[in-house]
């Protein structure tokens, strides 16, 4: 308030001197005069503001205007700090995600490629176990083709043996080799 009235005050005491009035010689002091006339409603407009303290209200309300912005941009600076620490709150989240996916990545690629060896050595051995099977079956129906030919050589040797001794033994030396055998049958049992 006080402000305002140091301004006011020397602005009216200079207006008053510098009338065209009294440049000009006549009588300033008159109702007649309508810069006189002005002049005093001026006065009044102005005794008006201060008898109704608008000065003040105004400077009040400046006042209370300049309060409010400097609250506006405290809250402001406030809200800018706490979003720039959200931000680098933000970033450093992140940096810690890309971090972790890159661990994970790089932890699937090296377990990827563990699977991949684990794949090549279990490969390895069932081709080893299948081949070894293979053997064993190609040796196992080598035994069985080689079994097979000695039973037929031998079904052939006794058919053969058969017709050449029933050709060339008698009935009594057949009975007499089959009670030889049945004697060293019963003794090998008893």
């Amino acid at each position: 308030m006080t402000r305002l009235f140091r301004l006011t005050v020397p602005a009216l005491i200079a207006t008053a001197i510098a009338s065209p009035a009294f440049a000009a010689g006549d009588v300033f002091f008159s109702l007649k005069n309508t810069d006189f006339v002005v002049l005093l409603a001026f006065l009044l407009f102005i005794a008006v503001l201060f008898y109704f303290k608008v000065p003040g209200l105004l400077g009040g309300m400046l006042d209370s205007r300049a309060d409010g912005i400097k609250s506006d941009l405290d809250e402001a600076r406030a809200l800018r700090e706490e979003a720039q620490s959200l931000l680098a709150s933000y970033e450093r989240k992140q940096k810690e995600v890309q971090d972790q996916a890159d661990r994970i990545v790089s932890a699937a690629r090296e377990e990827a490629k563990l699977a991949a060896e684990q794949a090549r050595v279990d490969l390895a051995k069932s081709l080893e176990r299948r081949m070894a099977a293979a053997e064993d079956q190609i040796a196992s129906a080598q035994g069985a083709a080689v079994k097979a030919v000695r039973d037929q050589a031998i079904t052939i040797a006794i058919a053969a043996a058969r017709d050449v001794i029933a050709k060339q033994m008698t009935a009594a030396e057949g009975n007499s080799l089959i009670d030889d055998a049945i004697a060293q049958v019963d003794a090998k049992l008893h």
